[in-house]
């Protein structure tokens, strides 16, 4: 007895405070990278064939059918006729014919682009293509269009390169295994199941966010390279999170965020300049010596 009390214990821990058999093989795997164009990054995961494309893009049409839906009803849907949604589907349509270099898939996604009338400073693209922007993101950090291109093909590049999928295949596994150890516990001491749980929980939690900011900063770079060759400025990027900077002072420290710091996603996306801006001057028809400096419309520090 007193040696499977001791397994129990040993599982929990596992469990609560590192998952470390999904963990540790994942981060494994993920140091493996393959490289375009000098850009690299991950393998797409195996873990993800845990969880089938087909249904996770069903549920994603489903999910962008309904936040549309709800927003039309409330008179926040801005129409196709609005200049900012002209906009977004403009750069959109120049985008997106260098998805595919990344995801194959992409051909045969259903795009569909639309902003929502919110103060919220955020966009997103949910697996098959379906983009959407706040009208926040636009007016609080006065974006260029170089810039728009810089966040919309970093969401885009979230759906590209598989993050939510990934992300719903390792939850899947360090869930069940967390909710097996406190389980156990439990069982076993008489601990308050929804304790152990909670506790469980935070560390698959913890478990992940490495791997989160790791997509993050896989996102940024696949990003700028779609929209380098949709001839907009790399260095948008850069002026782009300096704005956010700007715009909050209070974020959170980087080892506890699911984002990387902004000075740390700065020091990357330069540390890839010498890749991404040859791109965009041959989109441009013209040399990285010849390109000008890039100019955005609020004075940056």
């Amino acid at each position: 007895m007193t040696k499977f009390k001791h397994l129990a214990v040993s599982l929990s821990l596992i469990a609560a405070f590192g998952t470390a058999g999904v963990g540790t093989a994942v981060a494994q795997d993920d140091r493996n990278t393959t490289v375009q164009d000098g850009i690299k990054v991950r393998p797409l995961s195996r873990l993800s064939k845990l969880v089938p494309a087909e249904t996770l893009n069903e549920a994603a049409a489903q999910q962008y059918t309904e936040m549309m839906s709800q927003a039309q009803q409330k008179g926040v849907l801005l129409p196709a006729s609005h200049p900012e949604v002209q906009r977004l589907r403009a750069i959109a349509k120049r985008i997106i014919p260098h998805t595919t270099r990344w995801n194959q898939d992409a051909t045969q996604w259903q795009w569909q682009v639309n902003l929502i009338d919110s103060k919220d400073v955020n966009a997103f693209c949910m697996p098959g293509g379906r983009i959407g922007f706040f009208t926040g993101i636009l007016s609080s950090l006065k974006l260029t269009d170089d810039e728009v291109a810089a966040v919309m093909g970093h969401e885009i590049a979230h759906a590209l390169r598989e993050h939510s999928r990934e992300k719903m295949a390792k939850q899947l596994g360090t869930t069940a295994v967390a909710r097996l150890g406190g389980a156990l516990v439990s069982g076993l001491f008489g601990i308050d199941p929804s304790i152990t749980g909670t506790v469980a929980n935070y560390g698959a939690q913890f478990v992940g966010l490495k791997f989160s900011r790791d997509d993050e900063r896989e996102a940024d770079l696949v990003g700028l390279d779609i929209s380098s060759r949709a001839g907009y400025d790399p260095r948008a990027g850069i002026a782009l999170w300096r704005k956010m900077a700007a715009l909050d002072q209070r974020a959170p420290i980087e080892v506890l965020s699911t984002h990387p710091g902004g000075e740390s996603r700065i020091r990357d996306m330069e540390r890839n300049m010498n890749l991404l801006l040859p791109v965009y001057a041959r989109a441009k028809g013209t040399t990285v010596a010849k390109l000008p400096p890039y100019q955005t419309n609020v004075a940056l520090r």
